[in-house]
């Protein structure tokens, strides 16, 4: 046996040893497989996300999305002439990278999953990611700015700069910080400001991702003409932003933006507006993406501004269902009785791309075989095309990063304490159509 294989067997050895002398009992979540073809061997799909703690918002629709996915799949999936039934191993991060990481090597090592898929934040994407590229696992990723996933996982374990290599296993789709970027100054450049702008970037990877000065916000901006107010890196969870909101206050910021938990937007509002600080433009990535974060704010969440992923008004339909957008979160809302959020499309779009790859992979539980497929993929989704061509991205990136399309959206308070996000600038993506204009927060 090779020496890297020999290590390989060794590692999960142990990690089984070690689990079961320690008597760890790690959660097992929700499984499921069609009675089809009982003497095959069901495909194991693993899913991690954080359906609990500060990020579970971003997970809200799982349970409706691996429902409409279990219903598809009711006969089995069909790969070349036969039908194979299909079972998902779901996991909760708990919003912890750590269990990120530990919940990843279960399903890799004890449940042996064929595909491995996760979302949403790189406290999520990226341990799981680099579990599945250790073990040699293929995995596809999404719900994560494409530099903190990418970024993330290079560090050099002799110090220095990153090596910036290529990954072997694992793959990623959705839009980057040069998007979000573009979106929040198109948005920004309807509302006269004096350009002045506070951020708020939080010690995590997004965060020192955002605010990094060459791959962040930093050095566009400060070419555009905006003045950057950064007070520095602070702990995801706190509860006081005086300092925070002294800084743009004293730097007479008409424009906060940055990249904020939801619980932690809503305690730096609250306090914004107590403390006489209201800028004409607050444009948040992450804390107000969905409608119960916004909500929690009563009304005065009205005219927020954040990035927009996906909408019921996204001119994109299901490979799986045919839904369209619009039609998917119809459904959603039938079904659960709240409002559509924007993760309703991205985690519908996994699952889409998990049952495409699985179909084209020449020997399911071949790892090499299924990222062939992953790397081959050229599917129109709910969410857009993934195809990993390497388009709009720098030479590092291009094999396993794909991006999807991103558009700038503000919120509106409507009957009662109900809100609706207007797409308000699509100059990134002008097939998504826009629904009105940006007003200053009143």
């Amino acid at each position: 046996m090779p020496a890297d294989k020999r290590t390989r067997a060794l590692t999960r050895r142990g990690f089984i040893q070690t689990s079961t002398a320690t008597g760890a009992a790690l959660a097992v979540g929700p499984v499921f497989a069609p009675a089809v073809h009982a003497q095959a061997r069901p495909i194991k799909l693993g899913y991690v996300s954080p359906q609990t703690g500060p990020l579970a918002a971003f997970a809200e629709a799982d349970n409706f999305v691996l429902g409409q996915f279990r219903e598809s799949m009711k006969g089995g999936l069909r790969v070349g002439s036969a039908a194979r039934p299909i079972e998902v191993i779901v996991k909760d991060s708990q919003s912890n990278p750590n269990r990120a990481a530990e919940v990843a090597k279960e399903l890799i090592v004890r449940d042996k999953v064929d595909l491995m898929l996760v979302a949403s934040t790189p406290e999520t994407t990226n341990p799981v990611c680099t579990q599945c590229e250790i073990e040699e696992v293929a995995c596809v990723s999404t719900k994560a700015p494409w530099q903190p996933w990418f970024i993330g996982q290079q560090a050099n374990p002799a110090g220095g700069p990153p090596a910036w290599k290529p990954f072997n296993y694992v793959y990623h789709y959705f839009w980057g910080l040069e998007d979000v970027i573009a979106v929040f100054t198109n948005m920004w450049s309807q509302v006269p400001t004096n350009k002045s702008v506070g951020a708020l970037f939080p010690n995590d990877g997004d965060g020192n991702a955002w605010g990094d000065k060459q791959v962040g916000f930093p050095p566009v901006l400060a070419t555009q003409g905006y003045k950057l107010t950064d007070p520095g890196r602070y702990q995801n969870l706190t509860d006081n932003f005086a300092a925070q909101i002294t800084a743009f206050k004293n730097a007479s910021c008409e424009i906060v933006t940055g990249v904020v938990i939801p619980p932690d937007f809503t305690t730096f509002w609250k306090q914004a507006l107590q403390q006489g600080f209201k800028p004409k433009a607050a444009s948040v990535g992450k804390a107000i993406l969905f409608p119960v974060a916004v909500e929690a704010l009563g009304k005065d969440g009205h005219n927020l501004s954040s990035e927009v992923w996906w909408s019921p008004s996204h001119p994109f339909k299901s490979s799986l269902t045919n839904q369209s957008a619009r039609q998917l979160a119809e459904a959603y809302e039938a079904a659960t009785k709240k409002q559509w959020t924007q993760p309703i499309g991205f985690i519908h779009s996994l699952f889409e791309v998990a049952t495409d790859v699985l179909k084209r992979t020449s020997e399911i539980g071949n790892a090499r075989a299924t990222v062939q497929a992953i790397a081959s993929t050229n599917l129109d989704t709910v969410v857009g095309k993934v195809q990993w061509n390497g388009a709009g991205l720098p030479p590092f990136a291009a094999k396993n990063v794909t991006k999807t399309p991103l558009v700038g959206g503000q919120w509106r308070i409507k009957d009662g304490n109900r809100y609706d996000i207007v797409i308000t600038d699509n100059r990134t993506a002008p097939s998504i159509p826009v629904g009105g204009k940006m007003e200053a927060i009143a």
